[in-house]
Order: structure tokens, then C-alpha cells, then sequence
């Protein structure tokens, strides 16, 4: 329905519940709602159908959020971060609106790939828990639910990733953690400053075995 898209928030009380319903969400500060970035917005609105996208042309509600004329920012609850696009510079486009999206998306679970790669690397989040898993398996929606559960416990704490062993891209980092494809699915920690790290290879992902995991590691 991308008529619907994206939301109006004519004030600060929309925009802050527009914002907090949802664990990406992506808001166009305009000043002029028919300018040509407005326009390059809904169109990138329109491409990202899984994304909420809310556009804002009201001075109160620009000046909450500390932004001038002109600015896409990416609101995430995974590390209650943002991210700013300053739309002034003369080339920024649809495109390049979508490619700022899509690497800053980091959410509950964000899956591993090149391009989400970089979100990950300037998450404010140092420690990164891998679940290194085939999508393939049947077991993959199972093992998912659990995993997300356990990260609702650690949210602002430490940052989900799913890594499909599938991925060729992908074997640069199984081969980091010194794993095989036969000790899979397993868990790795990682410590981003010091690259300090924890392996956990297991059969099957339960909430309970991620938080012990976790916790050990934390203490």
C-alpha cells in the first residue's frame, strides 16, 4: 500500500509514536513537502516495503528532533541510535537514500550480509552474539523465534546477528571462529575493542542456553 506511505506527523506526539512503534523506522524532514527530496523520499518509501516511513514538514517537530531543513534520519531501537542524512548535498537520490537504509537497518536480529556489514561495524553496541546457522534447515523458523526471544532480553546490551553459513560471503567469518560446517549451528561472542570471544556449538537454540551463554560471557 504505498499510498499510504509515508505518514504524515503534523506534531511531536505523532512523530514520537510514529517512532516508537517500530524497530526501524525511517523520517523525511522537509521544509517544503513538494521539493525534489521530498519527492526522491517517497520514492525510496516506496522501494523499501518493509520499512515505516513518516515525513514531517512541521517547524516544532523539526526543531524536537534537532534537525535542520532537508534531513532523512533512520531511528533504530536496537541501540536507541539514529542516523542523519543531510538531503542538501546536491546528489543525494532515491538510490542513494535506499543504500543508506539498508546499511543502517540494524534491528532485533539483523541478518549478516555485505551491505548490512557496515551498520553492524558503527553500531554503538561492542558486543556482537553470532548465530552461524544454514537458512536452509528446517529447523531455521524454530531456531528464530528463540533467538529473537533471547534478544529481547539483551536489547542495548548486545547486538543479534544472524549469519547464514550458506553465504559464501559468509565463509571469511566461519573460518574466523575457527569453525567447521559440521559443528553447526553454533553461537559466537564477540568483543569488538579487544576481540575477545566465546564459541558455543549446539543442536538446538533455546532462549535459555543464548542468555547463559551471554551472561557468562558478560561477566
Amino acid at each position: 500500500s504505498t499510498a499510504e506511505k509515508p505518514i504524515l506527523l503534523n506534531n511531536i506526539t505523532d512523530a514520537e509514536a510514529f517512532i516508537s512503534g517500530a524497530e526501524v523506522v525511517v523520517v523525511g524532514f522537509f521544509q517544503d513537502p513538494e521539493s525534489p527530496e521530498a519527492s526522491q523520499f517517497r520514492l525510496a518509501a516506496g522501494r523499501i516495503a518493509e520499512v515505516s516511513f513518516g515525513l514531517s514538514t512541521s517547524p516544532a517537530v523539526l526543531t524536537h528532533y534537532g534537525v535542520a531543513a532537508n534531513t532523512v534520519t533512520l531511528f533504530r531501537r536496537v541501540d536507541n541510535d539514529r542516523r542523519d542524512l543531510d538531503m542538501n548535498s546536491k546528489d543525494v537520490d532515491a538510490e542513494k537514500m535506499t543504500r543508506f537504509i539498508r546499511m543502517n537497518e540494524l534491528r532485533l536480529v539483523t541478518e549478516y550480509n555485505p551491505v548490512t556489514a557496515i551498520g553492524v561495524m558503527q553500531s554503538s553496541l561492542q558486543l556482537h552474539l553470532l548465530l552461524i546457522t544454514d537458512k536452509m534447515s528446517p529447523k531455521h523458523p524454530k531456531r528464530m523465534r528463540k533467538y529473537r526471544a533471547a534478544a529481547e532480553l539483551f536489547k542495548g546490551k548486545i547486538l543479534f546477528i544472524l549469519l547464514d553459513s550458506n553465504l559464501n560471503s559468509n565463509e571469511r567469518i566461519v573460518s574466523f571462529f575457527k569453525l567447521k560446517k559440521s559443528q553447526l549451528p553454533a553461537l559466537a561472542i564477540f568483543h569488538t575493542p579487544d576481540e575477545e570471544q566465546d564459541i558455543l556449538t549446539l543442536d538446538e537454540v533455546s532462549v535459555e542456553r543464548v542468555q547463559d551463554f551471554c551472561n557468562r560471557f558478560l561477566q
